[in-house]
């Protein structure tokens, strides 16, 4: 005897309760996604510590390689993207390339903090070897400060949280140790 699919459907249905879906991470949002900033300030410290002896105008010349290197690095991140858009939809809109640029911006800002440090240290009473090891601070300081903020806004439980600023510092001490090794 044949059954009706709606009755069996039905049946089955009112019967046992439909498991519920898992919906998976959620995507993140600009509120818990600090990826770009948290990339841009190891990006940022990292330059400071491999700067080693600049030329006749070095506060000027660190400046100028902060954030040339977080734009290089931005438009890169861009572009990587286009292209992994481009293979899944054929075509890249405006909208799209706004959005990415958006997105990805967080890397060029995480260099104005140590670059602006670096600007005005002569204010400070800082020569060149203290505006970089400023501009390191900052950069590894903010780095653990993302990353720490980015997981405290997904929800994560205290032991992620010191878990995430304890690697983040831990690789920002390294870049440190680097300087060190280097200069």
């Amino acid at each position: 005897m044949a059954r009706d699919p709606e009755q069996v459907a039905h049946r089955t249905s009112a019967q046992e309760p439909a498991p519920e879906r898992d919906p998976g991470p959620t995507p993140d949002t600009p509120r818990t996604d600090y990826t770009g900033a948290i990339y841009g300030s190891l990006l940022a410290a990292s330059v400071v510590a491999g700067a080693g002896a600049l030329g006749p105008h070095p506060r000027a010349e660190l400046v100028a390689l902060l954030l040339c290197t977080g734009l290089v690095f931005w438009a890169a991140h861009a572009y990587v993207r286009f292209v992994g858009n481009r293979l899944r939809h054929q075509s890249v809109t405006w909208r799209e390339i706004r959005q990415v640029c958006a997105r990805e911006w967080p890397i060029v800002q995480a260099a104005f903090l140590p670059a602006v440090a670096v600007a005005i240290s002569p204010l400070l009473g800082l020569g060149v070897e203290g505006a970089g090891w400023l501009a390191l601070g900052l950069a590894v300081a903010q780095q653990v400060g993302w990353a720490t903020a980015t997981v405290i806004r997904a929800g994560a439980s205290t032991g992620a949280v010191a878990s995430v600023a304890a690697v983040n510092l831990v690789l920002g001490l390294i870049i440190v140790a680097a300087k060190v090794a280097l200069h």
